[in-house]
C-alpha cells in the first residue's frame, strides 16, 4: 500500500515521462532504520531532468504529503520517508485478522492456467539427490502460482523411453537376476546398468546390442515390452514412497512413451510446413536464423529422440489445458534443448509457444562434480530423507522425550530441513551436496523457522489468545520492525512467483523469524500493557510464517 501511494504521488508530480510502475520499481528499503522506511533515489531522475540528485530530493520531498507519511526528508540524493507507525500497525494487524489465511494471496492469476513439468525421474534408476531440485522447486512454484490465483496442473513427466532402456534391457539379459530385482528393484537395476557401461568400455558389441534392444522396444517386441513394463511398475512404486515423504502430489503422471503412437502426427505437421530436412540420413529442423544448432527429429536409423516427444507433449498439453504458461522446471544443461523446442513450435505457427518457458536450475554436485548414475556416483534421496528424519527423532528424544506425535514431528522437521536447504539457494546456482549442512538444526535452516513458529504458538496458548478484530492495536516502537516484516509478505509472494524464484520466500522467512526472535527477546509479551495487542502481533507473525513455509512445501509443527 505505502509503496503504491508513494509511486502514485511521485509519478503525478513528475509527469507522464515517469510512470507509476517505473517509480514503484525504483523505490528502495533503506538498510538502516534510522534512514527511514522507504527511500527514492533521485539519481534515477537526474539525467532526464538535468538537475542534481540533491536538488531534486530537496524539491520533491516537501510535495509528498499523505496520512501514511510521518516525515519526509531529503538526504543527499535520496528522499527518505518515515511512515506513520501507529496507523500502519493498526492497518496491518486489522488486515491480517480480517484476511487470515488469505493474507499474502493475489488475484492476478485468476482465470489463467499454468502447466508445470517437474521432477521427471527416469524409471529403473534410483531417485537421487539430483532429482530433488526439479521436484521441490517445481512444487514450490506451483504453490506460489496457486497463491496468485492461477489454476495449476503439475505433471510428472517420467523418463521411461529412449536408448538408455535398450542398454538396460541388454544389461538385464546379460546379468539380471529376477529374484534380486524383485527384492530391491532400483538398486539392482542400477547395479546392472552401471555394469553395462563398465563392460562397454572393453566390449563395443554391447553398445550395438543395446541399440538392437531399443529397436525391439520401438517395434513392440513382446519380451522387450514385458520387461520394460515391469521395470516401470516397480520404479513408480519406489518413487511414490519418496513423494509421500516429501508430501508432494501430482495432477498427472505420464511417461514419455505415452507419445510413441502420437509422434507421427507431429512429424507430418513438420512436413506440411516444409520444415524437415535431411542431414546425413537423419531428419532435422534447421534453426540457422535463430543462431542455434538444428533440432534433431529422427535419427538416421529411423528411431525418434526426446525432442520429438517433447514437441508432441507440448502440443498435447495445450490442446488439453489451453494453458497461459507452460513451465519446464529442468536443469540448465537442457537450455539448448528447450530453446530448440520453443523455436520449432514457433515455426509451426503456434502463438502459444511464446508462453512455453524453461525454468533452469543449477546442478546438485558431489565433490564439485555432477552426479552420474551410469558411473555409479549418486546419493539416494530416500537415504538422505531417512537420515534427516532419524536425526530429528534423536534430537526430540534428547530434548523433549514426552512430545506427542514424535514420529510425525520428526518427519516434518527432517524432511523440512532437506527441502529448505535446496530452496534457500538461488535456483540458478549449483549446490554442493553436504549432508552436514543440510541436517544442521540451527542457523539458516527449516528447523530454526519451525522452532520460531512453535515458540509463537506456545506464547499464544499461554496468553489464551483469541483472534478478534476489535483488539486494541500496538503503540510500541519495538514492534515496528516486526510489523514492517509482516507487511512485506504479500509483495514477497508476488515477486517470488513473477521471478520464478522460491529462494526469495526462504530468505524472507529467515528475516521474518530473526526479527520476531529479537522482538521476543526484548519484549515481555505476556506481561505489562497492551498484552492483547502484542499477542495479535505474535499471531500475525505465526500466520505469515506458516503460510510461507507451506508455499515452500514445508509443514509447521505445533510442538517440537
Amino acid at each position: 500500500m505505502e509503496k503504491h501511494v508513494l509511486a502514485l504521488q511521485l509519478s503525478q508530480i513528475l509527469g507522464e515521462e515517469f510512470s507509476r510502475d517505473w517509480v514503484y520499481e525504483h523505490i528502495e528499503t533503506p538498510k538502516q532504520e534510522k534512514m527511514g522506511d522507504l527511500a527514492f533515489p533521485c539519481f534515477k531522475l537526474s539525467p532526464a531532468l538535468r538537475k542534481s540528485p540533491q536538488d531534486l530530493a530537496s524539491e520533491l520531498a516537501p510535495q509528498l504529503k499523505h496520512d501514511l507519511f510521518e516525515n519526509v526528508q531529503p538526504v543527499g540524493g535520496y528522499i527518505n520517508i518515515f511512515l506513520n507507525q501507529q496507523f500502519m500497525a493498526e492497518h496491518t494487524l486489522k488486515q491480517i485478522l480480517t484476511e487470515q489465511e488469505n493474507y499474502g494471496k493475489h488475484t492476478f492469476g485468476e482465470g489463467k492456467t499454468v502447466v508445470f513439468d517437474l521432477s521427471a525421474p527416469n524409471i529403473a534408476k534410483p531417485f537421487s539427490m539430483g532429482h530433488l531440485r526439479s521436484t521441490v522447486i517445481g512444487n514450490s512454484l506451483a504453490n506460489l502460482a496457486a497463491n496468485s490465483g492461477y489454476e495449476t496442473v503439475k505433471i510428472n513427466y517420467i523418463g521411461d523411453y529412449g536408448t538408455q532402456f535398450g542398454k538396460l534391457l541388454s544389461a538385464y539379459k546379460n546379468w539380471g537376476d529376477e529374484e534380486k530385482i524383485r527384492a530391491n528393484p532400483l538398486a539392482e537395476l542400477t547395479k546392472i546398468y552401471v555394469k553395462f557401461h563398465e563392460e562397454a568400455k572393453h566390449n563395443a558389441e554391447l553398445i550395438d546390442e543395446g541399440r538392437q534392444w531399443f529397436k525391439k522396444l520401438e517395434q513392440q517386441d513382446e519380451e522387450a515390452l514385458r520387461l520394460w513394463r515391469w521395470f516401470k511398475e516397480v520404479s513408480l512404486e519406489e518413487f511414490e514412497k519418496i513423494y509421500q515423504l516429501l508430501g508432494i502430489e501430482f495432477d498427472l503422471t505420464r511417461g514419455e512413451a505415452y507419445y510413441n503412437d502420437k509422434m507421427d502426427s507431429t512429424v507430418e505437421l513438420l512436413k506440411e510446413h516444409q520444415l524437415l530436412e535431411d542431414s546425413d540420413g537423419a531428419k532435422v529442423v534447421r534453426l540457422d536464423e535463430e543462431g542455434i544448432p538444428p533440432c534433431l527429429i529422427k535419427k538416421s536409423d529411423g528411431t525418434t529422440i526426446y525432442a520429438t516427444r517433447d514437441l508432441t507433449a507440448a502440443i498435447d498439453r495445450f490442446n488439453s489445458y489451453s494453458f497461459d504458461e507452460a513451465l519446464y522446471v529442468v536443469g540448465h544443461e537442457q537450455s539448448l534443448h528447450f530453446s530448440q523446442i520453443k523455436h520449432v513450435l514457433n515455426k509451426l505457427g503456434f502463438n502459444w509457444a511464446q508462453n512455453v518457458k524453461h525454468i533452469p536450475f543449477g546442478m546438485m554436485l558431489q565433490d564439485g562434480k555432477k552426479m552420474s548414475t551410469r558411473q555409479g556416483k549418486t546419493i539416494l534421496l530416500e537415504n538422505v530423507l531417512k537420515e534427516a528424519i532419524q536425526q530429528a527423532s534423536d534430537s526430540i528424544e534428547e530434548k523433549n522425550p514426552h512430545l506427542r506425535n514424535k514420529e510425525t514431528v520428526a518427519r516434518q522437521v527432517g524432511v523440512g530441513a532437506v527441502i529448505f536447504h535446496d530452496l534457500k539457494q538461488d535456483r540458478r546456482n549449483d549446490v554442493e551436496f553436504s549432508i552436514e549442512d543440510m541436517l544442521r538444526f540451527e542457523g539458516n535452516t527449516a528447523p530454526y523457522l519451525q522452532y520460531s513458529y512453535v515458540r509463537a504458538q506456545s506464547i499464544l496458548q499461554k496468553g489464551d489468545f483469541k483472534a478478534d478484530a476489535s483488539t486494541p492495536f500496538l503503540s510500541d516502537e519495538k514492534a515496528w520492525s516486526l510489523i514492517k516484516q509482516i507487511r512485506k509478505f504479500p509483495e514477497a509472494t508476488a515477486k517470488a512467483y513473477k521471478e520464478y524464484d522460491p529462494s526469495q520466500i526462504a530468505k524472507y522467512l529467515l528475516d521474518l523469524a530473526k526479527t520476531f526472535n529479537q522482538y521476543y527477546t526484548h519484549t515481555k509479551i505476556l506481561q505489562g500493557a497492551q498484552q492483547d495487542a502484542k499477542l495479535t502481533l505474535v499471531y500475525g507473525f505465526s500466520l505469515v510464517l506458516k503460510q510461507g513455509l507451506s508455499l515452500l512445501g514445508i509443514e509447521a509443527p505445533e510442538e517440537m
